[in-house]
């Protein structure tokens, strides 16, 4: 369907759908589902990078099998606001999706967001080799918990709708 804002968001879920979130990376793409009541994001696997035509049918069947109504992709803006090369990357990808699905797609700033993510895998006492394989997936779930909070904040009630 292509990409809207935030505020388009609860217009276009569906009643008991969930929200993806992901964080895309050159070699993995990290990926969270939140909860049916919007409230809380979940880590799943990341997914593998190999070629688009291949990380796109694996993530289309997880999002099924997670019954996303949309999807939130990290944006990787640089930290005075501009955009480089990643969010060129992100915003090719998502182009490239959108011709695949129906799913709407929401850009989220995640400038930090890895940063975060990794703080909590230490506080957690995860060892750094544990850590790698885990990171784009918490990162992926900072992502979308953010854009679940934001929904509440605009006061979004997921089984309203």
């Amino acid at each position: 369907m292509g990409i809207i804002t935030i505020e388009e968001l609860p217009a276009r879920l569906g009643g008991g759908k969930t929200l993806a979130g992901l964080d895309l990376g050159d070699k993995t793409i990290g990926v969270a589902v939140s909860d049916r009541g919007l409230s809380f994001a979940h880590p799943r696997a990341v997914i593998m990078r190999r070629k688009f035509s291949l990380d796109a049918a694996v993530l289309l069947a997880l999002l099924q099998k997670e019954n996303a109504g949309a999807v939130v992709i990290g944006l990787p803006i640089n930290m005075d606001g501009s955009e480089g090369a990643r969010a060129q990357k992100s915003r090719a990808f998502v182009r490239n999706m959108a011709g695949l699905t129906d799913l709407h797609f929401v850009f989220w700033d995640e400038r930090l967001s890895t940063v975060a993510a990794e703080r909590t895998l230490i506080e957690m006492d995860f060892s750094r080799k544990k850590r790698a394989g885990k990171i784009d997936s918490a990162a992926a779930a900072f992502i979308l918990q953010g854009v679940l909070d934001r929904l509440q904040v605009l006061g979004v009630d997921a089984w309203s709708k």
